[in-house]
């Protein structure tokens, strides 16, 4: 095995690392969110990203990177939110093509429950992902930055 064969591996065990954590977050995420706001991973970084926005409003481009999505489902996401009155879509003054996603009332209070519950599984998570010898390092950097 040469060198250029060990930096490969050590990329894709990093690769696999990060999967494998990602997959554990997202699970107990999708989990928590669901049981308890009814809010999936996906909607709840929707909500999210609106939220930390200056007027609570995106055009869709931009929640599409956001929740990295693409468009279309992007769109349908924000239908199926906008059919729950969680936000609305306004036109753009600046220009007519453009549409803007803002946060409702009702969604701003629900992103205001379902955040904490985020914040707690997270924090959960990482600690139990820190027990587990393969994840220990990557979780301390993740739990680390998330407290930062």
């Amino acid at each position: 095995m040469g060198i250029a064969d060990d930096a490969v591996e050590i990329r894709a065990r990093g690769w696999r690392t990060l999967a494998s954590l990602h997959g554990l977050i997202d699970a107990a995420l999708e989990k928590d969110l669901t049981a308890q706001v009814g809010l999936s991973v996906v909607e709840y970084t929707l909500l999210d990203a609106l939220n930390r926005q200056d007027g609570w409003h995106m055009r869709m481009a931009q929640l599409a990177r956001a929740t990295a999505l693409s468009p279309s489902a992007t769109t349908r996401l924000v239908t199926r939110l906008e059919d729950r009155n969680l936000l609305s879509r306004v036109l753009c003054a600046d220009d007519r093509r453009g549409i803007y996603t803002e946060l409702t009332p009702v969604g701003h209070e629900l992103y205001q429950k379902a955040k904490p519950i985020h914040d707690a599984t997270l924090e959960r998570v990482l600690k139990q992902a820190e027990e587990q010898p393969e994840l220990a390092p990557l979780a301390r950097i993740l739990h680390e930055f998330s407290v930062a």
